[in-house]
């Protein structure tokens, strides 16, 4: 039997890649992947200006714009 933990969590998971949209707020430092970027995976670091996404969940990361104006998914949140 597996027990949750912050390791195992769905909720932690979802909110490391930025699927949630409640989990990403604009002053979040982020990474996101740029739509040019989506094949290499490159990933740009930003700052949240907006978000974009109205959905809670995107499976393939929330849309956000950041604050030098770059629009892409989030690929994950830093801490």
């Amino acid at each position: 039997m597996i027990i949750p933990n912050r390791y195992n969590s769905q909720k932690i998971k979802n909110k490391m890649h930025g699927r949630t949209r409640s989990d990403i707020y604009p002053g979040l430092e982020v990474d996101i992947i740029l739509k040019k970027d989506q094949r290499s995976g490159k990933k740009t670091r930003g700052i949240v200006k907006d978000l974009l996404t109205s959905a809670a969940y995107h499976s393939r990361g929330i849309k956000v714009r950041l604050e030098d104006g770059q629009v892409g998914r989030v690929a994950e949140i830093i801490f």
